[in-house]
């Protein structure tokens, strides 16, 4: 069997279980954020909390849940890397630099997971499993959460109530995130991932030097890096490492594993809201984006350009041969049309334009189907632009799902899209002008602005997947990345939540014969149109200075 049809062959089988899952799991969400009953244990966390989970929230006390909860997170984590070097189970390892802990602590709680910081290397298991992997849970409970409020904001009417971000919050981490966890975690270690807490041994000599590994709960992180889309990596070489992804069968898994709840969650909001086609035409715009995105990586990577890459049957540079181009292809598209960041290849190794790709995905803003929760919140303020755009085309108040877009809901919607491209521009420019920055730049020219570029792209999107050549772990990187993930994360947020809070207070609009059709084929259209045209108004100056640059020329 050729390379080419494996990778097909890989999409088409993943499409399949992406198909089998949509459904239940997504009646399940849906079932899940619209129950009235509380099981026991989330009673008793409930209690120790001090929360009523019956008490409907307003969106301004919805976000000062959302915000107090992630502000003790940047805390708890921050201070445990400080104190590393006193807990137990340390493996040896000292406590983190004041700037790289904010950076890690900023990282996980924004649910970016961008590391700066060699995992076997700098993280004991303490902080391993009670910081980071704890912050992959409610990091991604809180995407879900604000995402289903802004769901509650279009099916509710006259009322400014968007349900209890703490009940959300509880009912996503102990309903959702760990009975999926738990199952992702059997199949890893079933297929080789390891899951222990053994010490540093060596395992023999490499160049001259003692070579060692040290062990951890690496297949249960595995499993909620992915079906959150966090993707911080155990070891350095993230989900490349063998022990953390062993067998073909394992990648394909872990690509599942992190679109699963994103593409699922389409099905939540079209029950939710009380139209399944609904759903449909959101589900079949994120898929239009990602299959499109996925088909044009696998064509950069395949071309042949000289007897190198004739011989390997691909761009292998970078590359697992154990996975191949396809899967390595397929992977990179979905971790960074997700806010994954989890990465099986490296992608500062892909040809200009698959590095391009990787970019240009994740400037989208993750939409596609982005990460669990942002990813159909960032559609849905999407949704609402396309809206807008076609109700200028014929002269008419836009309308979606029965609400109207007014002033407000545009202004709210435009800050939305603005916020990140700002974030990423602005503080890319500024490593380029400043002095010091691109010292941490490993390679010059075209392909140097790519690693900063990509990097702030990453951050401000809470991605996390990294251009390996850039040395990140600086004070200046770490703190503008840390800075930048959480404006990334937390503004764009605001917004959501504020327009949520708006259009549960308006009373429904009937539809008439001149209101657009949102479940139709033509919207979906329009709203693929839209978001790719405005990403591409927005970031084609950096993109031909980066990666089109190096790609035109190679």
């Amino acid at each position: 069997m050729g390379p080419v049809l494996a990778g097909f062959l890989q999409l088409l089988a993943l499409i399949g279980a992406l198909a089998l899952a949509y459904v239940p799991l997504g009646n399940y969400m849906a079932k899940v954020y619209s129950s009235d009953k509380h099981w026991r244990v989330e009673k008793w966390i409930y209690k120790g909390i001090g929360a009523n989970p019956d008490t409907e929230m307003r969106w301004l006390a919805y976000l000062r849940g959302v915000l107090a909860f992630s502000a003790i997170g940047v805390l708890f984590l921050y201070l445990l890397q400080r104190i590393q070097g006193v807990l137990p189970g340390s493996l040896g390892f000292s406590s983190i630099s004041p700037a790289q802990a904010f950076n890690t602590a900023t990282s996980f709680v924004t649910n970016t997971n961008w590391q700066s910081y060699y995992g076997e290397q700098a993280m004991g298991h303490v902080v391993q499993t009670a910081g980071l992997a704890v912050q992959n849970f409610v990091s991604a409970a809180v995407g879900i959460a604000v995402a289903v409020a802004l769901v509650r904001g279009f099916a509710r009417s006259r009322t400014g109530e968007l349900g209890n971000f703490w009940a959300d919050l509880v009912r996503g981490i102990m309903r959702i995130l760990i009975p999926g966890s738990i199952i992702a975690a059997i199949v890893l270690v079933a297929c080789g991932a390891i899951q222990n807490f053994s010490g540093i041994h060596e395992v023999g000599q490499f160049m001259g030097g003692h070579q060692q590994w040290n062990g951890g709960a690496v297949a249960s992180q595995e499993a909620i890096k992915e079906f959150g889309t966090n993707g911080g990596g155990y070891f350095n070489a993230n989900s490349a490492h063998p022990f953390e992804n062993p067998t073909p069968f394992t990648n394909l898994f872990e690509i599942f594993l992190l679109l699963v709840i994103p593409f699922s969650l389409t099905r939540t909001f079209g029950v939710m809201v009380g139209s399944v086609k609904q759903g449909y035409a959101i589900l079949a715009t994120m898929a239009t984006i990602w299959l499109g995105f996925v088909l044009l990586m696998m064509w950069t990577e395949f071309a042949h350009h000289g007897p190198a890459l004739q011989a390997a049957g691909g761009a292998l540079e970078g590359k697992e041969t154990r996975f191949g181009v396809g899967a390595s292809s397929i992977f990179a598209v979905s971790t960074t049309l997700t806010s994954t960041g989890a990465v099986d290849s490296f992608h500062s190794s892909f040809t200009g334009l698959g590095g391009g790709i990787t970019i240009l995905g994740m400037q989208l803003g993750e939409i596609a189907p982005g990460g669990t929760g942002s990813g159909l919140y960032g559609m849905l303020i999407m949704a609402v632009i396309a809206v807008f755009i076609a109700g200028l085309m014929v002269g008419r108040t836009p309308e979606y799902l029965g609400k109207k877009i007014g002033t407000r809901e545009m202004k709210l919607a435009a800050c939305y899209i603005l916020i990140t491209p700002a974030l990423v521009l602005i503080f890319a420019a500024a490593s380029m002008a400043l002095p010091t920055p691109p010292h941490s730049m490993l390679n010059s020219g075209a392909h140097g602005f790519s690693e900063v570029l990509y990097a702030f792209t990453s951050a401000a999107n809470n991605n996390g997947s990294a251009f390996a050549g850039l040395n990140a772990n600086t004070d200046w990187f770490n703190t503008m990345t840390g800075l930048a993930m959480v404006l990334g994360r937390f503004l764009p947020m605001v917004f959501v939540l504020a327009l949520a809070g708006s259009l549960a207070e308006q009373r429904p609009v009937p539809a008439t014969a001149g209101t657009l059709r949102t479940e139709k084929p033509l919207f979906t259209g329009l709203l693929v149109g839209a978001i790719l045209i405005i990403t591409g108004l927005t970031y084609f100056p950096a993109l031909a200075l980066g990666p089109l640059a190096e790609g035109l020329a190679s």
